[in-house]
């Protein structure tokens, strides 16, 4: 009689990211986010006299990408 529970291989199927998760995530700190991008751009733009190179949607959009996969590597 042979014993299949010692050398049994414990493989569990690969499942993939919860992608609606993560972009209901991801648009709501885009959302939380657009505020303060605005607020620091047009004190950025009052303070230089000059429009910063990278615009409000593009900071929050950054922001958004850099705190969504946080949550999901917590």
């Amino acid at each position: 009689m042979t014993d299949f529970t010692t050398d049994a291989p414990m493989v569990r199927p690969r499942t993939a990211p919860p992608k609606r998760e993560y972009y209901a995530y991801f648009a709501i700190i885009f959302l939380a986010a657009l505020p303060l991008a605005f607020l620091t751009w047009g004190l950025a733009a009052a303070r230089q006299f000059a429009l910063p190179e990278k615009g409000p949607l593009a900071k929050a959009w950054t922001q958004a990408r850099i705190i969504t996969p946080h949550i999901f590597s917590a």
